[in-house]
């Protein structure tokens, strides 16, 4: 049993897993990681576009842990231990410079989220964390009030003095996630809030939508409708059309508050495309270039306005024929246009799935988790980190600060308790 026998084994070779078990072997505990996938890192490398988006730059923890919601006292204490900071030190001290881009979002100077992959599988590597890829886990073996060790799907067990869960939520199954984590601990007593997708694009009616594909803003506000009331405040940021629907920061982090309000009937989305810029003074903008113009055809004067591929859209959805010259213009076509620009509506239909979902939310109930240790309040020896807990966060860098944080901290409980 010797051989088989560790001071902790971490499930899940992710951003979370693969900082807890650097960290419980940067401890002096003995580590093996298992992985379920032939290579560690699936969905990491998938992160921001593939350049991950580590962290954001908020350096007032009050602030930052506001983004949470509710479960901003949970994550106090640990954050406490290894917040903002800490994440930009351990990064810079393993050789990964980064760079701040708008809304403190924090990226790989390289733009690349193999830089981040390459940090983390670095740290395991000065720890001599043992890694075993293909590792299929059937389940987690427990008595008198301990996890003893894993079970694998081929009878094999491992067994532990502490075990760290990270095998995240069930977002982009393909790359693993694919909620084996939840099943495991409600078989062991854990309560888990269903997960369901947050953090993903809308669906909406509209099939012209499929003709802007790609248009981004990189500012626009959004006010969403049900039964002709507002059902929440507007919001502005950055947003983008795709083939189906609306996506991008502004639209992911709201996804949640619409999927509330899809069951009760349709929701309606307001775009303003320019919020920094009331009715009047975009009709006077409008007219000021009409004069200029006058001459021009109205599908040429528009694209001074918005992206060349909303023009034709604009104009059929106004009734404006584009070969109309600018001068010829009625005062109520343009009053309709302006108007559009402001109050553009699309009907949300639907979200896509948790194929397309950044995260999910649902999770480990957190009463059921000690904080201080991110350890299970029902077996004391087992620890639950990253996605596996049900804490919603918006995007913008906190999913994978979340995940450095609670790996850290598990990972140097595991490490005293050896």
């Amino acid at each position: 049993m010797a051989e088989n026998m560790y001071d902790v084994v971490v499930i899940g070779g992710g951003p979370a897993g693969m900082m807890a078990a650097g960290r419980a072997a940067a401890g002096g505990a003995r580590v093996v990681l298992l992985e379920k996938n032939a290579a560690l890192g699936a969905k990491l490398l998938i992160t921001g576009g593939g350049r991950s988006n580590i962290t954001n730059a908020e350096f007032d923890q009050h602030l930052f842990l506001a983004k949470f919601g509710e479960s901003a006292k949970f994550l106090f204490s640990p954050f406490s231990r290894f917040g903002v900071q800490d994440t930009l030190d351990f990064f810079h001290a393993h050789g990964m410079p980064t760079k701040v881009e708008a809304e403190k979002r924090v990226f790989p100077a390289s733009e690349s989220a193999q830089s981040v992959w390459d940090a983390l599988t670095g740290y395991m590597r000065e720890g001599k964390v043992a890694v075993r890829t293909g590792s299929q886990v059937g389940g987690i073996e427990v008595e008198n009030g301990l996890a003893t060790g894993i079970r694998l799907k081929d009878d094999e067990v491992i067994h532990a003095r502490n075990i760290i869960l990270a095998t995240g939520g069930k977002s982009h199954p393909e790359t693993g996630s694919t909620g084996d984590g939840f099943r495991w601990l409600q078989a062991i007593g854990h309560t888990v809030v269903a997960p369901r997708p947050a953090l993903v694009p809308l669906r909406v009616a509209e099939s012209w939508v499929a003709s802007v594909a790609g248009v981004s803003f990189a500012e626009a506000k959004l006010t969403a409708f049900q039964h002709d009331r507002k059902i929440f405040p507007a919001r502005k940021g950055k947003m983008l059309f795709t083939h189906v629907g609306l996506s991008g920061p502004l639209v992911l982090n709201m996804s949640r508050s619409v999927s509330e309000f899809l069951p009760y009937g349709p929701v309606v989305i307001s775009i303003d495309l320019f919020p920094g810029t009331n009715l009047g003074e975009l009709d006077q903008e409008l007219r000021l270039s009409l004069d200029a113009l006058k001459k021009k055809q109205m599908k040429n004067v528009l694209e001074g306005f918005v992206p060349p591929a909303l023009v034709p859209v604009l104009l059929n959805l106004s009734g404006i024929d584009g070969e109309t010259p600018a001068h010829s213009l009625t005062r109520v076509e343009r009053s309709v246009l302006v108007r559009l620009l402001k109050d553009l509506r699309v009907t949300v239909t639907g979200l896509l799935g948790l194929d397309k979902a950044i995260i999910t939310s649902g999770g480990v109930d957190l009463a059921e988790v000690d904080c201080k240790y991110m350890r299970s309040r029902l077996y004391p020896n087992l620890y639950l980190v990253g996605d596996i807990l049900n804490i919603d966060r918006p995007s913008g860098g906190y999913s994978l600060q979340l995940c450095w944080t609670t790996g850290f901290v598990a990972g140097a409980s595991a490490a005293e308790n050896k």
